[in-house]
Order: structure tokens, then C-alpha cells, then sequence
């Protein structure tokens, strides 16, 4: 898989809030909130964002959006966010998830973060292996409703001043 991992361009917030909102509502249930939540998070990003602290990955193939991950600000000045990880289901299971991941820490140790923390659900069963895998902690886990359905929604943490924070490729 040849795929290029670019900055937000044109188009972009509107794909991502479409494929969000087409998605988990497929997959999850999820009600027509959900993607106005992630229009909100996408539109403060956009008018807020730092460059020098926060930066999206898009990926592509062949003239086509694979996904997209986020390094975000936190109201922690030593946390970044990641928001927004979305692979379309055409590209899973290839390893595009544990690359937009890398990167994405990548990119936050370089900004000078000490640590990155993220929301999501149990339900994303693929993405919390991986985070599990790759050093997360879970800090939180809580049964709630949300987006109109029963979620457990969860709360991880990485450090990235340790080795398995700084370089879990290997």
C-alpha cells in the first residue's frame, strides 16, 4: 500500500464529517449528533489551530481518503489530544492504523508534549488493541448514553518519555 499522509486540505472536514457520520451510524448507531460533534471539533480546530502544536494527518491512495488522525491541544499544555482516527473499511487490518498512530505520536514528542491522552468507546475493539499494545494506558472506562445509544466510553493515556511511548514500531 502506497499512501501518502498529508496536512488538512480542501474537502477535508466535510469528507471527515460525512464518513464519520455515514459510519457509526452503520456500525455503531450512533444518532445524526455525532457528526455535528465532529464538525464542532473539526471547525475549532480549524480556527484555532497552532502549527507549531497540532497537525492532522490525511491519508491517501490513488486519489482516494483512507483516514485521518489528529494531534490536538488539550487544556494541559504537556497533553495533546488525538482526535478524529478514522480508517475507512477498505483500508483496515494493513497496518495504516499503527502508521497514522506513529506518526501522530511522532509528531506530538517533536511539539514537545510529555504525554497524549484520547476519548473512544470499548465498542472500537481494533483501535483500543493497538493503543493497548503500543503503550496506552487505560485510564477510565464508564457505561453511558450517547449519540442516542448504551456506549462504554474510555479514557487512555501514553506517556511519551518512555521507550515504548518514544518508539513502539518495533
Amino acid at each position: 500500500m502506497t499512501v501518502e499522509l498529508r496536512d488538512l486540505g480542501e474537502g477535508d472536514a466535510d469528507w471527515l464529517v460525512t464518513q464519520h457520520g455515514r459510519l457509526y451510524k452503520r456500525d455503531e448507531g450512533f444518532d445524526d449528533s455525532f457528526p455535528v460533534l465532529v464538525r464542532q471539533v473539526l471547525d475549532d480546530f480549524i480556527a484555532h489551530r497552532d502549527p507549531a502544536r497540532e497537525r492532522a494527518f490525511i491519508a491517501w491512495e490513488d486519489g482516494a481518503r483512507l483516514g485521518s488522525i489528529f494531534c490536538a491541544r488539550s487544556d494541559d499544555p504537556d497533553a495533546a489530544k488525538l482526535r478524529l482516527f478514522l480508517l475507512m473499511p477498505e483500508a483496515r487490518g494493513k497496518g495504516l492504523g499503527r502508521r497514522l498512530l506513529a506518526e501522530n505520536l511522532a509528531f506530538a514528542r517533536q511539539a514537545g508534549y510529555a504525554r497524549m491522552v484520547l476519548w473512544t468507546h470499548e465498542s472500537h475493539r481494533a483501535a483500543c488493541a493497538l493503543y493497548a499494545a503500543t503503550g496506552w494506558r487505560l485510564l477510565r472506562s464508564e457505561p453511558k448514553i450517547s449519540f442516542g445509544v448504551p456506549v462504554v466510553e474510555q479514557a487512555w493515556e501514553i506517556d511519551l518519555s518512555t521507550p515504548r511511548g518514544k518508539n513502539f514500531r518495533d
